[in-house]
C-alpha cells in the first residue's frame, strides 16, 4: 500500500505538464518552474474554450473532456473497458434505482469542476446522490456538483501513473470514493480521502462504504463473462 491521500494534495504540475498543452510536455528537463511558465506562454496562444463549446463540439461529432479551457479529445476505449462499465453500471443501477438513491451517469455526461477557464472531465463511471442531484433534475447540461463516487477504468495505453493521478484529482474535488479498475491485473485500486490506496483482487469485496451503504460487489464479478 502506498501513504495515506490527503484531499486536495494532488500535484497541479501533472495536468499543467502532461495534459494541459497540446502537443508535448515542454520544460520537463528544467524543473516545475519553467513548466509553469512555458505552459502559461502557451495558453495566452491558445483561444480557451469554455463548457458551452465542449457541448457543441459533442453535438458535431467531436469528444473530448476540457482542461482549463483546453480540449483533449478522447477515442473510444475498447470492447473490454466497455463491457466493465456496462456490468458495474448495472450492479449500480440494481441496487440504486429501486431505493431512489440517486443517480448513475457514463462517461458521455462530463462533470464541469472549474470555471474560468473551464474544465469539464468524464469519468467512466458517476454516482451522484439524491441530495446534489434530485431524481427528477432534468439539466441537459453537465452536473456542476461532483460525484459522491467515480469508477476510472484502466485503457491498454493508460500508465499506471496517469490512472493514479486522475483518482487523486478526483478526490481533490471532493469525491470521496474512486475505484480504479485495472483489467490487466483484474484487481480494483480503492481511493479514499486521507486514507491509503488499497488493492483489491478477485478474492476480495468492493464495498460502498459510507458513500453507498449496503451495496457490496465481488470482484470477480467485475471481470467475469
Amino acid at each position: 500500500m502506498v501513504p495515506p491521500l490527503r484531499r486536495g494534495t494532488w500535484i497541479a504540475a501533472w495536468a499543467e505538464e502532461k495534459r494541459f498543452c497540446n502537443g508535448p510536455a515542454v520544460g520537463r528537463e528544467v524543473g516545475e518552474g519553467r513548466v509553469r511558465k512555458e505552459v502559461s506562454m502557451a495558453t495566452t496562444m491558445t483561444k480557451l474554450l469554455t463548457a458551452d463549446d465542449l457541448l457543441r463540439l459533442d453535438s458535431e461529432g467531436v469528444r473530448g473532456e476540457l482542461i482549463r479551457g483546453v480540449l483533449h479529445e478522447t477515442m473510444p476505449a475498447g470492447y473490454a473497458h466497455g463491457k466493465i462499465a456496462m456490468k458495474l453500471g448495472f450492479f449500480f443501477n440494481a441496487f440504486i434505482i429501486p431505493r431512489k438513491l440517486g443517480s448513475v451517469t457514463g462517461s458521455d455526461s462530463g462533470v464541469w469542476l472549474e470555471r474560468d477557464p473551464d474544465t469539464v472531465r468524464e469519468p467512466d463511471i458517476a454516482y451522484f446522490s439524491a441530495a446534489k442531484i434530485p431524481l427528477d433534475a432534468l439539466d441537459t447540461g453537465y452536473a456542476e456538483v461532483p460525484p459522491d463516487l467515480v469508477v476510472e477504468i484502466a485503457s491498454p495505453s493508460d500508465t499506471r501513473r496517469e490512472v493514479h493521478d486522475k483518482a487523486l484529482m478526483w478526490l481533490s474535488y471532493g469525491v470521496d470514493l474512486v475505484w480504479v479498475v485495472q483489467p490487466d491485473t483484474r484487481t480494483v485500486d480503492v481511493y479514499r480521502p486521507d486514507r491509503a490506496v488499497v488493492t483489491l483482487t478477485e478474492q476480495n469485496t468492493l464495498d460502498g462504504h459510507d458513500v453507498l451503504p449496503g451495496f457490496t460487489c465481488t470482484v470477480s464479478e467485475v471481470f467475469d463473462t
